[in-house]
């Protein structure tokens, strides 16, 4: 069993607390990602996995064998770094057999499992080249072969694949993936691309600060986020944001925004009344996909707020508009077929519908979520 946990690790750098007691558990087999910004203190926690790095405090157990001081070639983890880390004078061959080298492997035996793990990574014609003949696709291949051939009890990533080009980085995703499941090991990557981690990841450890905001699935991260941070992280483009406050009007209760007065569903607020009583600050979060855009008043025009086109920005499949509210830019985003309906221009003035069933709403103090999209809650009951 190759299970990690980590319990209330933390780590200092002078004055800079890099990670702040975290808390993470990784079952056998599961494919686990830190994602957060720079800076937020997940390659610290993956060094300090790897016991690259000693934290100041905390444990670190894998298999249920405590390693929090042990040294990294006591730990049985195979790590693979952003930039391949391979010996350029060595072929590919001698690249992924050197820790069976070290640990003086029979000849035949490193050989048979050498052409093993370039079968399973599509790289057989490459063992006799040298490293420097490859192209940056092919070295992360060596490097993730040299990782895995030593089969270790937990496979450990930094950004793999961050610094290759857009479609080889899409390949490789799921190549990653792929293999992962293959090979059934228990893998942690670290990455800062959202995309690689919805993407690839059984689970998601979103990180701030060097704390974690939530650690959960990838539907539960973009659908249910735990707070604001994670709501905004999520997503692409990211979630908007418009203060706003809940009042009663019209015999029923609507959230009031600039420009904006939103009638709500009365499920959807008695669920989170005790919670909208105490929360008088209000930050309601909607995605650009859930706008709707209208180029004319219609009989909902009470629902509408007023704007004007402050960019359009066209990315084939889908168009991404810039729309001043007042003194907010809000992004939405609409399919190509919508943009050709619309025929918006800069400058154009249209009206903006929020639908009630996809906003969330946070506490503008503490930016923890107070209740989430009506959409999701039903969703959830439905489960």
């Amino acid at each position: 069993m190759s299970e990690v946990a980590v319990s209330s690790l933390y780590k200092r750098f002078g004055n800079v607390v890099a990670v702040n007691h975290i808390n993470l558990d990784v079952k056998d087999t599961e494919f686990v990602v830190l994602l957060g910004p720079s800076g937020c203190g997940k390659t610290t926690t993956l060094r300090m996995i790897a016991g690259l790095e000693t934290p100041d405090e905390g444990k670190i157990e894998i298999g249920g064998r405590d390693v929090t001081y042990l040294s990294p070639r006591d730990r049985n983890i195979g790590m693979v770094f952003e930039r391949y880390a391979l010996y350029p004078h060595l072929s590919v061959f001698e690249n992924i057999c050197y820790p069976l080298r070290v640990r003086r492997w029979p000849e035949q035996r490193v050989r048979e499992r050498v052409h093993e793990i370039a079968e399973m990574l599509r790289i057989t014609e490459l063992i006799g080249r040298k490293v420097n003949q490859l192209s940056g696709g092919q070295m992360q291949r060596v490097a993730i072969g040299r990782a895995i051939i030593r089969e270790a009890s937990v496979f450990l990533l930094d950004e793999p694949i961050s610094h290759l080009d857009a479609k080889l980085r899409s390949h490789m995703r799921g190549e990653l993936k792929r293999l992962q499941k293959d090979i059934q090991s228990t893998t942690i990557l670290v990455t800062h691309d959202q995309l690689e981690a919805m993407s690839m990841g059984d689970r998601i450890a979103v990180l701030n600060l060097g704390v974690v905001q939530q650690f959960d699935t990838p539907d539960r991260i973009f659908n249910l986020p735990a707070n604001r941070f994670v709501a905004n992280f999520v997503g692409e483009p990211s979630m908007n944001f418009l203060d706003c406050t809940l009042k009663r009007a019209d015999g029923g209760m609507q959230l009031e925004a600039t420009g904006l007065r939103i009638p709500v569903e009365e499920d959807w607020l008695n669920r989170y009344q005790d919670a909208f009583k105490s929360n008088a600050s209000l930050v309601m979060g909607i995605r650009p996909e859930h706008i709707r855009l209208h180029p004319n008043l219609t009989e909902r025009s009470d629902r509408l707020g007023e704007g004007k086109v402050y960019v359009v920005e066209p990315l084939g499949s889908e168009v991404i508009y810039d729309v001043e509210i007042g003194n907010k830019v809000i992004r939405i985003k609409v399919s190509e077929q919508d943009a050709k309906r619309l025929s918006l221009q800069m400058g154009d003035t249209v009206f903006v519908e929020f639908p009630s069933d996809s906003i969330y709403l946070f506490d503008k103090n503490t930016e923890m979520t107070i209740a989430p999209a009506s959409f999701t809650l039903n969703a959830e009951k439905q489960k």
